[in-house]
């Protein structure tokens, strides 16, 4: 049974059952606490915690998750994996026990032609909490299960919470007995491995207060209504009904290692390590994969390094393999795409941009392992001059945070070279960077406040506040909240930083790319709070962040909120133009120039999209040309709501990544351009003006930006960019039509000036090379020349001169010293010939001697190597240390 009949199946169980079948959630967890997706229950804990009014109350779902606190695992094992789904069935204070317990043994016993998974009874173990007299008896009493085949256990394996106050209760597991060739008998509790969990039933019915650790927590009571929350790995299932080993052997999974070993030659089952490699490389393209469909793009925080790393450790695993070529990963996303694709059309439907994404980041990191190699050369001739057996832990973070180096291969390639790596003090760093970076996003989310009071005041807010600001930039409202420091108060003062939660706003806050609105609440006390920023914590949590400029602020007052309207006009314009713009790229481009964000800000927008290489000038051109003659026509605006297969069904473009419930907002500039937007936008396009595309660049891998101004802010450019043309025709004497021509001119006469300046300073430096030879000193039969150059020389020339001198040498154990400051850093570099090499004197070694004198670092090989400080006043004393190093026996 196929990964996509097995979820089919679970679903359609449910389905008939009275549960609505909710569409997985975005992997971009809307929980400002989390990354990523990491549990099934995850996008209906608002439901759970009674801040949202369920859309049933029953529901069932199959949810894509990524977990990666194990990463280094997967592979070694079977077991761990970073992408799964999770199948679940959930009930919010409708069914319980009675219910759920009875929906598992008949969808897992009845026959598959029955739409079932046909499991015997016979193999089927379930485990009950310690206390919960009631789930036994529902197993055995209510459908059967032999008393000797349910086992009792504690509070770490049998009790869920969510890990903070609320929902919790006893679950009831569901094991499948693989047989004795898996393990020893005694069910469960005697051997996890011949018994493999395959469902967990979830009773929430309890409310808990503080809760310290898994097994350490205060009941505070009964729930007012109890909930049910299940979990099936549908990856694990996969693999019992298709008769396999492990999931890396199930259907989806399989074709992409299959797939990967092909490519490289590799011979799954023949080689450990092979069989690790090639098991990181399926899970981590299918991963990756699924993650930029999401919208994720690598990066170097947050979850964009999460899918870096993911990337990385596919390409560095390739190249285990054998795998040296370009390419490699678009074959095998091209694989997880046709696996997965039954399951989540939207990957077919993006498929160009998913490997636009993908291809580049493998390019990129190509480019980073053959850099990374070089500086990883210069780290181990430090480590090894300093006399030290182990490349330090700053060294190793360097090279992995710096140059995207992963540490496997640093260690591997150490380990090459006869070193160790300081592997505590590395993973310490690597600690303290992910602080820095959860910390960093959870505080831009939430202004640095506890989850808690968030979730305190969404529910005050009855689970949503209210967005009026689509059809008006005023209106009264009601004080839900106020926070001061992270802390709900009662009421704020003058002069206090305050953030303000009201039950409804005309305030869009920051999102989809469109800055928050400013403006001011005014209170009914007389108060008022100007603000400045406006954001969503949570999903359905409006919060105004702003100053309280007079008066007392008082939660439960009334209040009137104004938006600055010019600022809003100008932020729609800003909006707008950017899906004009959008529509002019991918008519130009294609479909695979995707929206990947923007920013629209008051006059001014950036646009990024998806693209494999530089926009050519002429394009950039004709899409501004183009966008510009539509505003002429002055098209109307419209916006309205529809259901999302309707709105694709319309052409209605879904941005790449971005998350949609069912219900979603259409957004119509004439027939021009068709997207769903959650922004403010004008209501036609002549009141745009004008939009000027200022440039193009690279922001990432696969990723370019395109900034534009719009209305007043592009008349005003323009117009300095006439006055500057006028100006420099004047100084050049020719027409505004001639300048490009006259300017091409002198740009190249000039750089032929500097190539001839260049070749008279070479021939400068060389020409002492003589000189220099003749005059060297005898250091114990070595020939030592220990030279600087005048200052400017640039860093090649310091390189021929030392060779030169070197070869005029020939024939003599000699080491040749040439230092210079090409620009405002020294540079020193060493030849060493044959003879001296015999006697143990090493260019790589040598310049490490001269780095450290100049406050700096470097290496290279045995003959040659080149290093550099930033102490350009201790070359005599670098010159210095590195004769009392060639004189040293």
């Amino acid at each position: 049974m196929e990964s996509a009949e097995v979820a089919r199946r679970f679903l359609n169980f449910f389905a008939e059952r009275g549960h609505t079948v909710v569409p997985s959630a975005s992997l971009i967890a809307e929980d400002p606490t989390l990354l990523l997706v990491p549990a099934g229950m995850v996008p209906f804990k608002p439901y759970f915690l009674g801040q949202r009014t369920p859309p049933s109350p029953r529901m069932t779902s199959a949810q894509k998750c990524v977990r990666t606190p194990d990463i280094e695992e997967v592979g070694k094992t079977t077991r761990h994996a970073t992408f799964f789904q999770m199948l679940g069935n959930f009930s919010i204070g409708d069914y319980f026990k009675e219910q759920a317990i009875p929906f598992a043994w008949e969808l897992l016993t009845r026959s598959r032609d029955d739409g079932g998974f046909g499991f015997p009874e016979e193999k089927l173990w379930v485990t009950v909490y310690t206390d919960d007299d009631e789930a036994q008896d529902l197993w055995h009493r209510g459908v059967g299960v032999p008393l000797e085949r349910i086992q009792r256990r504690g509070l770490a394996d049998n009790y869920w919470h969510m890990g903070v106050p609320g929902p919790g209760g006893p679950c009831s597991e569901i094991y499948y007995d693989r047989g004795p060739e898996h393990g020893r008998e005694g069910g469960p509790v005697a051997d996890e491995d011949r018994y493999l969990e395959v469902w967990n039933l979830v009773f929430m019915q309890k409310q808990l207060g503080t809760v310290r650790s898994k097994v350490d927590f205060d009941v505070v009571g009964d729930l007012p209504s109890r909930n049910i929350d299940t979990g099936m790995g549908l990856e694990r299932m996969a693999a019992i009904l298709q008769g396999v080993d492990n999931i890396y052997e199930t259907d989806t999974l399989w074709r992409v290692l299959e797939r990967a070993a092909e490519l490289t030659g590799a011979k799954y089952g023949a080689d450990h390590r092979a069989d690790v490699s090639l098991r990181v490389i399926a899970d981590h393209v299918r991963s990756g994969t699924m993650m930029v469909a999401d919208g994720i793009r690598p990066g170097n925080e947050g979850r964009g390094y999460v899918l870096r790393r993911i990337l990385r450790r596919s390409v560095r695993n390739l190249r285990l393999l054998g795998g040296q070529d370009a390419g490699l990963m678009h074959a095998l996303t091209d694989v997880a795409i046709a696996a997965m694709g039954e399951q989540y059309p939207d990957l077919v439907r993006t498929a160009a941009n998913i490997h636009t994404v993908i291809d580049a980041e493998e390019e990129s990191f190509l480019q980073t392992l053959r850099t990374g190699t070089a500086i990883f050369d210069t780290a181990v001739a430090e480590t090894r001059s300093a006399g030290a057996g182990a490349l330090p832990g700053a060294q190793a973070f360097k090279l992995h945070d710096t140059y995207g180096f992963p540490i496997d291969l640093t260690l591997e390639m150490a380990a090459e070279q006869g070193l160790r790596v300081d592997e505590d003090g590395f993973r310490r760093l690597m600690a303290e960077q992910r602080d820095r970076a959860k910390k960093d996003a959870r505080e831009k989310k939430t202004g640095n406040l506890d989850v808690s009071v968030l979730d305190e005041l969404l529910t005050r807010s009855g689970g949503r506040v209210d967005f009026t600001g689509y059809g008006a930039v005023t209106g009264d409202a009601r004080v839900v909240g106020l926070i001061i420091d992270g802390a709900n108060v009662a009421a704020a003062g003058e002069g206090t930083e305050v953030e303000v939660v009201l039950d409804r706003t005309p305030f869009y806050a920051e999102g989809g790319g469109q800055l928050a609105d400013h403006g001011a609440i005014t209170f009914g006390s007389g108060a008022r709070v100007e603000v400045r920023d406006v954001q969503t914590p949570l999903a359905g949590l409006i919060v105004h962040r702003g100053t309280v400029v007079s008066g007392e602020a008082r939660v439960g007052d009334t209040a009137f909120a104004e938006v600055d309207v010019e600022r809003r006009r100008a932020i729609s314009r800003s909006h707008t133009a950017t899906h004009m713009v959008h529509a002019g790229f991918r008519r130009a481009l294609g479909e695979s120039a995707a929206q990947a964000g923007s920013e629209n800000s008051p006059g001014r927008f950036r646009f990024d999209f998806t693209a494999s290489g530089a926009v050519p000038p002429s394009v950039l051109r004709d899409v501004e040309d183009e966008v510009n003659a539509v505003l002429i026509e002055d098209l109307d605006v419209r916006w309205f709501n529809t259901s999302i297969d309707e709105a694709r069904a319309m052409g209605a473009l879904a941005l790449f990544g971005e998350k949609y419930g069912d219900e979603v907002r259409v957004v119509e500039v004439g027939d021009y351009s068709r997207e769903l937007c959650g922004g403010t936008h004008v209501a036609s396009s002549g009141q745009l003006g004008l939009v000027k595309v200022l440039g193009e660049s690279s922001i990432g891998a696969g990723v370019r930006r395109v900034e534009a101004l719009v209305g007043v802010d592009a008349f005003r450019f323009l117009a300095r960019e006439s006055v500057l043309v006028a100006q420099l025709a004047e100084q050049m004497k020719v027409r505004k039509e001639q300048l490009p021509e006259r300017v091409s001119g002198i740009v190249a006469r000039l750089r032929e000036a500097e190539k001839e300046l260049e070749k008279l300073r070479s021939q400068q430096v060389l020409a002492v090379a003589g000189s220099l030879a003749d005059g060297a000193a005898d250091l114990g039969g070595v020939a030592f020349v220990g030279h600087r150059v005048p200052d400017g020389t640039g860093a090649d020339d310091l390189r021929k001169l030392a060779a030169d001198v070197r070869g005029r040498l020939s024939g003599r154990p000699a080491v040749v010293m040439v230092a210079g400051v090409p620009k405002d850093r020294p540079v020193v570099v060493i030849a060493v010939s044959e003879g001296a090499r015999e006697r143990g004197l090493k260019a790589g070694a040598l310049v490490g001697v001269a780095a450290r004198t100049l406050g700096g670092g470097g290496g290279g090989k045995d003959d040659m190597a080149q290093g550099g400080g930033s102490d350009a006043a201790a070359i005599g004393d670098a010159l210095a240390a590195v004769r009392r190093a060639v004189e040293a026996p």
